[in-house]
């Protein structure tokens, strides 16, 4: 648990310590903001389009040593990232460290399933959510701090000596998986497909977020995802040894684990979204008080979900997650409620109910999923909710924004959201969170009725 958590930490807190520097490294590079965003977004678009891939792959050849070599790759391109001499080489090192992060990310949670007993699989699990949750928290913080103390390349160098005691500990102490007798084929068609139909996805939904959805360049991107995802389909509907076996898909415990997830990331990304313009322009908080005051969530949802797979694992992954749902809800209706006389306590309360929430369900709907699929499975089930929190990322971003957008444009016509009026950003921030609610009701109410 130590030796794959301390991987899975240090990929997880990579990618928020990063946006911090980002006004940083253009100035020290001399360079625009959307070609130094290319070192943020150059990590994302390698680690969610190869993430298939890549659990397939160690599903077939092992899963220890693909981590252990993606950790090695991490390691060693957080290294060049520091030493980098031009953006343009920072942006290529980030795309070799998101190659590595895709082995640590997406094979972290299969090897933890694989590992533990099924006994004591929620708990497990629970704890590797707290990893992720509290590496999403302490990343803005830790990279805050680090750049006032130290030069940017700190950021990544930080990684090396905790890269190389993760990958000591994982080469001791972690068993290698028991592969099939039988050889089995890797599905390079297929691989290459989904390569084309996420890379195509994630930069059509890039582009569509900054030049608008009918630009051309969004348009085109994402009718070749779509034409791509269609002939992915095709192609693994016929093979013997498919990428991913479609059938898994009708399973119950899978399709809705993978679409709640998905669910959630929405609303959770498009919360870190609108807050800080309300924390902003309506409460005139300093960016370090926004910074800690947006890890409310994480850091209680870190702290929650090993207790709530403890309990998953005692009373059922399906009724906890419900609670957790529903706790949620009611988060998100009681942060509608705030406005500009909201004290910092309030503000601290309704987060903390929708963070205890947010750890009640993940960790019953990861060990779900990981519990639906056979053994030689794991790896791409892991890739597969991988993948749901990815979608759920870019969609959460476009869904929500234009949503916090569309409000604010009712009540101040033509006006910027980042220079709208306290009063339009307050109706526009508890609209948004109600349509989270929403979402979240629909997630609630196909849980209770599929049967799982």
């Amino acid at each position: 648990m130590l030796g794959v958590g301390l991987g899975v930490f240090m990929s997880t807190l990579d990618v928020g310590i990063i946006n911090v520097a980002l006004p940083t490294l253009v100035q020290y590079f001399q360079s625009s903001f959307p070609e130094a965003q290319w070192a943020v977004l150059g990590y994302q678009l390698i680690s969610s389009s190869l993430v298939l891939g890549a659990t397939r792959l160690g599903d077939i050849w092992g899963k220890k040593y693909l981590y252990l070599g993606g950790l090695i790759v991490f390691t060693l391109s957080s290294l060049l990232c520091g030493v980098a001499s031009s953006i343009h080489w920072l942006i290529a090192f980030r795309a070799l460290q998101g190659l590595g992060g895709v082995f640590i990310s997406g094979l972290g949670l299969a090897i933890i399933t694989e590992v533990f007993p099924s006994s004591q699989r929620g708990r497990a699990v629970g704890i590797i959510g707290s990893v992720v949750s509290l590496g999403i928290a302490l990343g803005p913080s830790v990279g805050g701090l680090l750049l006032g103390w130290f030069d940017w390349r700190i950021l990544f160098l930080i990684n090396v000596p905790l890269g190389v005691v993760a990958s000591l500990l994982v080469m001791w102490v972690v068993p290698t998986t028991e592969r099939k007798q039988e050889k089995q084929r890797f599905d390079l068609l297929g691989a290459l497909l989904a390569l084309v139909t996420l890379s195509s996805f994630a930069l059509g939904m890039t582009f569509g977020q900054s030049e608008g959805f009918t630009s051309g360049r969004a348009l085109w991107l994402l009718l070749v995802g779509a034409i791509a995802l269609v002939s992915f389909l095709a192609v693994e509907a016929r093979l013997e040894e498919p990428l991913i076996k479609l059938d898994m898909f009708s399973n119950p415990r899978l399709s809705v684990g993978l679409l709640n997830g998905t669910l959630v990331f929405i609303v959770l990304t498009g919360g870190l979204l609108i807050t800080p313009f309300f924390l902003g322009q309506v409460k005139h908080y300093p960016t370090s008080k926004v910074g800690l005051l947006l890890a409310v969530s994480p850091v209680v949802s870190g702290l929650i979900a090993p207790l709530a797979g403890t309990l998953s694992d005692k009373f059922g992954s399906r009724s906890i997650g419900l609670i957790g749902l529903g706790v949620m809800i009611g988060g998100c209706l009681a942060i509608s409620t705030l406005n500009a006389q909201t004290t910092e306590q309030d503000y601290i309360l309704r987060y903390f109910i929708f963070g205890t929430g947010l750890g009640l369900f993940r960790s019953p709907n990861d060990s779900t999923v990981m519990g639906s699929v056979p053994r030689e499975r794991l790896g791409i089930a892991s890739g597969l909710l991988s993948l749901s929190r990815t979608l759920g990322v870019n969609v959460g971003v476009c869904v929500i924004g234009t949503v916090f957008g569309a409000l604010i444009a009712n009540l101040a016509p033509g006006t910027d959201v980042a220079v709208a009026p306290p009063e339009a950003v307050v109706a526009g921030f508890a609209g948004s969170y109600r349509f989270a609610a929403l979402i979240l009701c629909g997630s609630a109410v196909m849980t209770a009725i599929v049967k799982t």
